[in-house]
């Protein structure tokens, strides 16, 4: 039954995506929060729709936290779970995403519109590089920044070297970084259909400063964070 459920909730959010993206690629003159806002509704009306079919919700620790301004969230990558959260989490914001993201149909006029920084990750150093050009002129244009620091999803346990990308645009801005960690790998794993039901976990750290700091030391900073993060959500 569960498998069932999973099935009708991922037909859902595929077609609902597809709805909206849509419709925001076409409405592309509106104003970003109006965009922004369009997503957020999306993703608060799929988690509505995923608690009553999957029986899988949330809750969040640390919102008080989350600073006045624009700044940059760095957070474990488990799921497509938090990608779709963070929209209700924080205010107007973009990704650093693979650009094939945008070649979806439909979906990916959705994702246009909201000004990710969409980077070729064979690249190396050049797409590095665009994240922190395009980073600067997002914040500048009070839009914060979401980094997954591992760069792609990593099952629930695991974890990857984190890339530079995020660190070093905070230290090139001296704007805050935000930790934040979760569990959803364990509900909604990176593969497979089946959505366990449960709680997912999110915790929001105490925002870092960049300042006087290098690159891989802020970046260490912060995957203690995070690691600390999710040690917590672990022992609760």
């Amino acid at each position: 039954m569960q498998t069932l459920r999973s099935l009708v909730f991922t037909t859902y959010m595929i077609l609902s995506a597809c709805v909206v993206g849509g419709v925001m690629g076409i409405c592309f003159w509106l104003p970003y929060r109006c965009q922004f806002g369009m997503a957020r509704c999306w993703a608060r009306c799929l988690f509505w729709v995923l608690e009553r079919l999957c029986g899988l919700n949330f809750v969040v620790e640390g919102r008080e936290r989350i600073p006045a301004g624009a700044h940059i969230v760095m957070s474990n990558h488990a799921s497509a779970w938090e990608t779709i959260a963070l929209f209700i989490f924080f205010p107007p914001h973009c990704w650093v995403l693979k650009r094939e993201l945008l070649w979806i149909p439909f979906v990916g006029w959705g994702l246009k519109v909201l000004r990710p920084i969409a980077i070729n990750r064979g690249e190396g150093h050049r797409a590095v590089n665009q994240v922190v050009e395009q980073g600067k002129e997002r914040l500048a244009d009070g839009i914060w920044i979401v980094v997954f620091p591992e760069g792609t999803r990593v099952a629930a346990g695991e974890t990857k070297k984190y890339g530079v990308s995020g660190a070093l645009l905070a230290t090139s801005t001296g704007n805050l970084v935000l930790p934040m960690s979760h569990n959803a790998g364990q509900f909604w794993p990176r593969r497979g259909i089946v959505k366990k039901p449960g709680t997912i976990r999110v915790v929001i750290g105490e925002p870092i400063s960049s300042v006087g700091k290098k690159p891989r030391e802020l970046n260490q900073e912060v995957r203690l964070a995070i690691d600390a993060g999710l040690a917590k959500i672990a022992a609760s």
